[in-house]
């Protein structure tokens, strides 16, 4: 498994809880290494190990903490790359759900090596969509409900999300785009990534 997924655990957990917390979930699950390199690849089990731990550490679901790296990876200043990545997927909250079978290819442009879940997303009617993650890691599912409500309130849109658990082997992900100029875009344009890359 791609070291920046241990990573970005580890930094939800530090700046959300502080990092003394981060060294409780590795001390907990009992990892052979305590820090992961962002260009790496790690065992698959040690990510069940330290969710399961976070879990214990933080008196929290593993789903909502999975959910929760979905928000701070959209929100958090520090990984704005991630909402750039998002907002490429077109100019409104419903064309980027449509674009999102492309995600997994567009990640590994940008981070060579990391590979996510297939993501097939059918609207069975207009303002209702179904979003189904097949592959690992596991839960990630509850990660993408966690990006898309952050992405919904970036774009101004009023959505409804909930993930309704596995069928036929894939996550399923229920959404539905309730009013899609609900409140202001926070808008996005090429100058802002310009500027953001010379920074």
């Amino acid at each position: 498994m791609h070291g920046l997924i241990f990573r970005t655990l580890e930094a939800f957990i530090s700046d959300t809880f502080g990092p003394e917390n981060w060294t409780r979930v590795v001390v907990l699950s009992d990892m052979p290494v305590t820090g992961f390199e962002a260009m790496l690849q790690y065992d698959g089990d040690y990510f069940p190990q330290l969710l399961s731990a976070a879990a214990h550490v933080l008196d929290r679901p593993e789903s909502v903490i999975l959910e929760d790296i979905g928000t701070y990876l959209i929100t958090h200043q520090n990984h704005a790359s991630v909402r750039r990545l998002m907002r490429f997927g077109g100019e409104t909250f419903s064309e980027l759900l449509h674009s999102l079978d492309d995600l997994p290819g567009r990640t590994r442009l940008a981070v060579s090596g990391l590979d996510l879940p297939q993501v097939e997303v059918r609207q069975p009617a207009a303002g209702s969509f179904t979003i189904f993650c097949r592959g690992k890691p596991a839960g990630f599912g509850h990660v993408l409900v966690g990006l898309l409500r952050a992405m919904a309130d970036d774009y101004g849109t009023l959505a409804l999300l909930d993930h309704r658990g596995q069928r036929d082997g894939a996550e399923v992900i229920e959404v539905t785009v309730v009013e899609a100029a609900f409140a202001d875009d926070r808008g996005f344009s090429l100058a802002e990534v310009a500027i953001a890359e010379g920074a």
